[in-house]
């Protein structure tokens, strides 16, 4: 079986999806900054184009399955769930969820 870099840069794309989607969540609901600033509570951060970003526990779901599957593409385990952590990456950050899923498709070869 042929390794590629596509699993890496998807996984990598898919954590750091999860990671701005938690902390835009965080910021949200608790608020980092002035209110107005776009970090203060209940602003939505300018870095987080998120879907359901009014919905802070959902939200925080989301980026929490796009972290924790994020790992599993960089082991290249369980290709089903690591597309689902894609898809969850994109609804958590679109500009680097969209090529994880990308990328995590079209490497489906080489997961165990």
């Amino acid at each position: 079986m042929k390794r590629s870099k596509k699993p890496v840069i998807g996984g990598i794309f898919t954590m750091i999806s999860g990671a701005l989607g938690m902390l835009g969540t965080f910021s949200y609901w608790i608020g980092i900054g002035e209110a107005g600033s776009g970090f203060g509570k209940g602003d939505m951060p300018p870095f987080v184009p998120s879907i359901i970003f009014g919905l802070p526990v959902p939200s925080l779901i989301l980026a929490m399955i796009a972290l924790i599957g994020g790992v599993l593409v960089l082991l290249r385990t369980r290709w089903m769930l690591s597309l689902v952590s894609a898809i969850a990456a994109t609804l958590s950050f679109m500009p680097l969820g969209i090529p994880a899923v990308i990328l995590v498709a079209l490497s489906k070869d080489e997961f165990k």
